[in-house]
């Protein structure tokens, strides 16, 4: 059964466009490596400073493999330094999905 784990947190107006170049790195990586154990997604709300992230996986050790990826180690280091508010963690369980869209 996939794990599902929503994060949100908000910026610093002024680390934004570093936050983000960091958060292209990790889809960048992804894009190339094509794990097929995760689905993973980050919106940026229309306030331009909060940000939700998506992560869905599916292992056979229940681990999250995203965590893993240089780009997310490099993304996740100063963190601290870039957010208003700190990252809120919280486990999420699907109640459906439809991919119609994708962006």
């Amino acid at each position: 059964m996939p794990k599902h784990v929503v994060v949100t947190y908000a910026v610093r107006p002024e680390a934004k466009a570093e936050h983000v170049q960091l958060i292209e790195r990790v889809f960048t990586q992804l894009q190339a490596e094509h794990p097929d154990d995760v689905d993973y997604q980050v919106l940026c709300l229309a306030d331009g400073v909060s940000f939700v992230h998506v992560s869905s996986h599916d292992t056979v050790d229940g681990v999250n493999p995203l965590p893993k990826l240089a780009a997310f180690i490099d993304f996740s280091r100063d963190i601290a330094e870039r957010v208003a508010t700190p990252p809120v963690a919280a486990e999420a369980l699907s109640v459906g999905r439809y991919r119609g869209l994708v962006v």
